[in-house]
């Protein structure tokens, strides 16, 4: 069984995490969530689930259906996934702050997130973020350009509209195909360019 670790932090998009999440456990994955305290309120006001709930009791409805789920409070920094000798295929944040961008490409290790994706770097295995932020500040650019030079891939949340999306959740799958294609992944999640 292929694992993989998924980060949420507080950017707008919680969306985007919650369907990658969906579609590697569809996949028979294996997969390790890590909720930053933001992420918990995005959560709230995006998904509607209900203030004072933790990552573990928000995600309890996918865990009672997938029992290769597996999530972590930011602040657990003696998780599996802390250590290099824990083998996982890759590490998604989706989506992903500028401030955990930041964090990242100066090598920060101060929560889960930061110590699971410094890993990942360290370990030279995949690391993909996806931000969702705009517009982008050259102190922004700056750190995705220092993170990209370490290692991590880059996917902005811009997804296309070739494949004449028909509501949110086809941009939603367009933007968690592009991450899948990155990882080498299988999927229906969008129609190619030239298929539809």
């Amino acid at each position: 069984m292929k694992r993989y670790t998924v980060g949420l932090t507080g950017a707008s998009g919680i969306i985007y995490g919650i369907t990658l999440i969906r579609e590697l456990l569809a996949q028979g994955c294996e997969v390790h969530v890590v909720v930053s305290r933001a992420a918990g309120l995005v959560m709230q006001q995006e998904q509607g689930w209900q203030p004072g709930e933790n990552a573990g009791q928000a995600l309890d409805s996918l865990q009672s259906c997938y029992p290769c789920l597996i999530s972590y409070g930011n602040d657990d920094i003696a998780a599996p996934i802390a250590s290099g000798s824990y083998l996982t295929e890759a590490m998604i944040i989706m989506p992903c702050t500028m401030s955990t961008i930041s964090a990242l490409a100066c090598g920060s290790s101060s929560s889960l997130m930061e110590r699971a994706a410094d890993v990942m770097l360290k370990e030279n295995r995949p690391l993909v973020v996806v931000p969702r932020e705009t517009p982008l500040s050259t102190i922004h650019i700056r750190n995705m350009l220092q993170l990209a030079e370490a290692g991590a891939r880059i996917v902005p949340a811009m997804p296309a509209f070739y494949h004449n999306p028909r509501g949110i959740q086809d941009l939603v799958d367009f933007m968690v195909g592009k991450v899948l294609d990155i990882l080498k992944i299988p999927h229906q999640m969008f129609s190619r360019y030239g298929e539809n």
